[in-house]
């Protein structure tokens, strides 16, 4: 097809920000971001200028992959983003509003971009350290001999999100839950072969919509949905007979028969020469043959099995399961040890067999689905969420919390500790960086090569980007607090009378009324306190696991 109109020839800009609507359009960006921060966080609907589908979301990762832009430098953050949340799930919203408000504090300080990048690298290096040293005021170390300490953490991932609409009882089931599901995946004992490295098993998630949200549960093993399994009775009863081990094969070849599985091209049959269907129908039953003959008793496929191999199998009492799908393979073959075949002309290898513990159908909903159980222990366990909703979109955005919340636990058992959230990270970094900063300016600057004066104004644009982050926590009018001693954070809401000793968040610190010296150096913010207060573990600000990495 001809184009309509012709191609214009690549476009080089050298300072985009210099332009008003480059400007415009990081500042909108900046502010649907900000808005869906927090468990308070404002849904936004996307769809495109011509119709269709309606994403409601304040998930990050929805909201960057739906929301296009044609400007480079807003794809360049986008992507920059969505690479942070491939490696921590977690955090998108935070990264983004801190970056746009990196950006925009450059722009108002009128620094070069050059002596930017340089200030704000070695203050990225002073957070990391801080947050390394064991007397941080801002971690609280997670106890996995508590359970409850595991739920309160998982539940501060999944009430960040809003689109979720979970009533009180409904975030302690889901979260309850989450830990459940996170504790079966952990194995018993050390992983075969591998005595000092851990396998963790998985976690599949199904989705049924339009049951109660506590109708949601956790299963150890698999489910597989079998929709044609009312359809044999032989399969039924196969289900309900005693306990296993069941052997297993697996195969992720197409078992069809068909001849279009050997790709494109004519096929020319001499007179008098068999039927190339029959040579391939006979090979897939000598297949069978050989399954029920290694007594195999459940014979599952990714994709479909022959009409007349299913009733063969079926004849000698296999269970025969087809159309698995690619996302259960990877499970299926952890959880049993069996090996995925991906030919049917040679004979099935003894070592490829696998083993379940035993299967049963359970109805989820309006599913018949088979049960699988995993075979044994210490082998890395693989478990199914049920996760139920009234509707689709408040099930998909369930879906993506809990998968968040899984990672984050995961990121716990590698570094047990998480950081306070509800601001008080952010604040209490500012005080500390602000502090620091001001207190060794001279050196620093020197060791940079840039003027104090320089530094002092990139250092205000750091700690100023880092509070913006804790005020995008706010949303109804309420007054962000920052306690003067410890830099504590706390919201107050519209009206309500303000305290001495305390001042608005955004003045203190940046106005040297922080107090200098052993207060803030020392990390003493009052860790029991603050875990009273509910504002430990509370919001978005939760970095379980990353406090370690720069990129956070």
């Amino acid at each position: 097809m001809s184009r309509v109109t012709k191609k214009a020839s690549s476009v080089c800009t050298d300072s985009p920000l210099s332009m008003s609507e480059v400007c415009q359009k990081m500042t909108l960006m900046r502010q649907i971001l900000t808005s869906c921060f927090g468990p308070n966080g404002r849904l936004k609907q996307v769809h495109n200028n011509v119709g269709g589908h309606v994403l409601t979301t304040s998930t990050s990762t929805s909201l960057l992959q739906a929301v296009s832009s044609s400007e480079p430098l807003l794809k360049l953050i986008t992507a920059s983003i969505l690479n942070h949340l491939s490696r921590f799930s977690d955090c998108g919203l935070y990264t983004g509003i801190l970056c746009f408000s990196l950006i925009d504090h450059v722009q108002k300080s009128g620094l070069r971009p050059s002596v930017a990048i340089k200030i704000n690298k070695q203050l990225l290096e002073v957070c990391t350290s801080f947050l390394n040293q064991e007397d941080c005021g801002c971690k609280v170390n997670v106890d996995f001999n508590s359970c409850q300490s595991l739920v309160t953490l998982a539940r501060s991932v999944i009430s960040s999100k809003p689109a979720c609409v979970l009533t009180e009882g409904e975030q302690q089931h889901i979260s309850t839950l989450a830990v459940h599901a996170f504790l079966l995946t952990v194995p018993c004992g050390d992983t075969p072969g591998s005595p000092d490295r851990v396998r963790l098993g998985k976690t599949v998630t199904v989705s049924i919509e339009g049951q109660f949200v506590l109708d949601s549960a956790v299963f150890p093993g698999l489910l597989v949905n079998v929709p044609d399994m009312q359809l044999h009775p032989t399969d039924s009863e196969r289900t309900r007979r005693g306990p296993g081990p069941f052997r297993l094969a697996l195969f992720t070849v197409s078992l069809s028969g068909d001849l279009s599985e050997f790709g494109e091209g004519s096929l020319e049959v001499h007179s008098g020469a068999p039927d190339p269907e029959d040579l391939i129908l006979d090979e897939l039953l000598k297949l069978g043959e050989q399954a029920v003959t290694d007594q195999v008793e459940v014979f599952m496929c990714q994709r479909v099995i022959h009409p007349v191999l299913q009733h063969y199998l079926r004849r000698h009492g296999v269970l025969v399961v087809e159309r698995l799908g690619i996302a259960l393979i990877e499970p299926i073959v952890q959880m049993t040890g069996a090996q995925a075949v991906a030919l049917y002309q040679t004979p099935i290898p003894p070592e490829a067999y696998g083993q379940v513990k035993g299967c049963c159908v359970r109805t989820v909903g309006s599913r018949e689905m088979l049960h699988l159980l995993p075979p044994r222990e210490p082998a890395p366990a693989v478990c199914t969420m049920v996760l139920c909703h009234r509707n689709d979109t408040m099930l998909n955005e369930l879906k993506a919390v809990c998968q968040r919340a899984e990672h984050v636990l995961r990121l716990t058992l590698r570094d047990p500790v998480a950081l306070l959230g509800g601001g008080c990270t952010e604040t209490h970094m500012a005080a500390y960086i602000s502090n620091k900063g001001t207190t060794e300016a001279a050196k620093a600057a020197l060791s940079l090569g840039v003027s104090q004066s320089q530094y002092l104004l990139g250092l205000n644009g750091f700690c100023s980007s880092l509070e913006a982050v804790a005020l995008a926590l706010v949303h109804d009018g309420e007054t962000g607090l920052v306690d003067l001693s410890y830099a504590h954070h706390w919201s107050v809401p519209q009206g309500e009378a303000i305290h001495s000793g305390t001042v608005p968040q955004g003045e203190a610190i940046h106005s040297g009324t922080v107090p200098q010296g052993e207060v803030v150096h020392s990390g003493t913010v009052l860790q029991g306190e603050a875990i009273h207060s509910g504002t430990v573990l509370q919001g978005e600000a939760i970095h379980s696991g990353t406090v370690a990495q720069g990129e956070a």
